[in-house]
């Protein structure tokens, strides 16, 4: 009793003194230019923590999808397809092409996605099929399915030709880059289909909108944004 007395006896006589953190500076050479050599605020602790706990999974690293469609499946009423932007090895131009049907419509390679085939895999084949071109890379994608709409009166021939009634064509565009000679492109394809077109030409970007059919301008324009840093 008595030594619990003289403990109390001491502690009211001299209090403990506090040591906040803020009184210890930080280490001078802190990795982090944007942060104060020094630091007297303890408020600065959770930011730390924050960002040691952050994940960089988290970050977007690329435009969200559409609500409508994810990258494995497109949205319901619309043919699978894939878009094929072919450029030049100098990274200035694109393939582009007439149509046999419609000589004054330009438009770069696609077709549809058989089932149970990688989009990937139907590029690489389309490509082939129409242009005759194997000597290509993929350099990118679009990470999304991007849409168009089929006119009343193309969608009404469509339904005959394909019998089916599809809304449009939901597209996975790539972007190639051409490493063979000039001499290789063939518009009879590999001769295992039907040829589309009747001629090419390498085009700027700008051209490849503005020979295209008005319902397919919007799809150009976005695939060609996405892709455009990759154009020199």
């Amino acid at each position: 009793m008595l030594m619990a007395l003289f403990c109390r006896s001491i502690v009211s006589n001299f209090p403990l003194p506090r040591l906040p953190l803020q009184l210890v500076p930080l280490n001078t050479t802190t990795p982090f230019p944007h942060c104060p050599s020094k630091s007297y605020q303890i408020t600065a602790l959770p930011l730390v923590l924050r960002c040691k706990t952050a994940s960089f999974a988290s970050l977007p690293s690329s435009p969200p999808p559409p609500p409508s469609s994810t990258m494995e499946n497109p949205p319901e009423g619309y043919r699978r397809n894939v878009g094929i932007c072919l450029m030049n090895p100098s990274n200035k131009k694109i393939f582009a092409a007439s149509r046999l049907d419609i000589p004054s419509a330009w438009q770069m390679p696609q077709g549809g996605v058989d089932d149970n085939e990688d989009p990937t895999n139907a590029a690489i084949r389309e490509l082939r099929e129409e242009t005759g071109v194997t000597s290509a890379e993929i350099v990118a994608e679009v990470p999304h399915w991007v849409t168009y709409d089929f006119p009343p009166d193309v969608r009404e021939k469509l339904r005959h030709q394909w019998g089916s009634d599809w809304k449009g064509q939901a597209q996975k565009w790539f972007l190639f880059k051409f490493t063979g000679k000039d001499e290789e492109i063939n518009l009879l394809g590999d001769g295992t289909e039907k040829a589309e077109f009747g001629e090419w030409s390498w085009i700027s970007p700008e051209q490849v909108i503005e020979l295209a059919v008005d319902f397919k301008k919007p799809v150009y324009r976005e695939v060609l944004s996405v892709f455009s840093q990759h154009f020199q």
